[in-house]
């Protein structure tokens, strides 16, 4: 927001030319985005079910109260996640940045509440304490691929952000429903 500020909408230009790529030209570059991407899911997934920490952040989505019970320190939990989720939006700007010759800072914006939908989609609770990595990327891939399901289809654009609204709308009165099952 404050680089939004400071360069007033205008686009980041006059970059050296290794920052696009990484100096590794397009091909080579793309896979490098790739290969990060894939390495910090895997690690993050495997951490998730494995590591303490990963625990402590599910305990801390169901129950704070109960996780703080168990030992675990609900208000670090959450401060870890903020800061951890804060790099990991630095590092995703910068695989995208390396992408083009000049960055526009208004790149991502609205693309906050699709992330969340992807992950709501893909399985995670509203309420917190369910979910995983691997149905967050099943969820955003499947939000991902409405807009182009509908180019093909040629439909209008505008019922993309419809279809799209649709389906968070269904997900969240079916994540409603099982809450109060439970």
């Amino acid at each position: 927001e404050s680089l939004r500020w400071a360069r007033e909408g205008e686009f980041v230009r006059d970059l050296p030319q290794a920052f696009q790529w990484f100096g590794a030209g397009q091909g080579a570059g793309q896979w490098v985005v790739i290969g990060v991407a894939a390495v910090l899911f895997v690690a993050f997934a495997w951490g998730m079910r494995n590591l303490a920490a990963g625990r402590a952040v599910y305990a801390t989505g169901s129950d704070p109260e109960a996780a703080r019970l168990a030992g675990v320190r609900p208000r670090r939990v959450v401060f870890g996640v903020f800061a951890l989720m804060g790099a990991l939006a630095g590092l995703a700007a910068l695989l995208n940045a390396v992408r083009f010759v000049d960055v526009d800072p208004n790149a991502g914006t609205g693309l906050e509440l699709q992330a969340i939908a992807g992950v709501v989609v893909g399985g995670a609770a509203v309420s917190g304490g369910r979910g995983t990595l691997v149905g967050s990327l099943i969820g955003v891939l499947l939000l991902g691929s409405i807009g182009p399901a509908l180019v093909f289809l040629h439909a209008p654009p505008q019922w993309e952000k419809a279809v799209q609204g649709l389906v968070i709308h269904r997900v969240v009165i079916s994540d409603a429903a099982d809450r109060e099952d439970h």
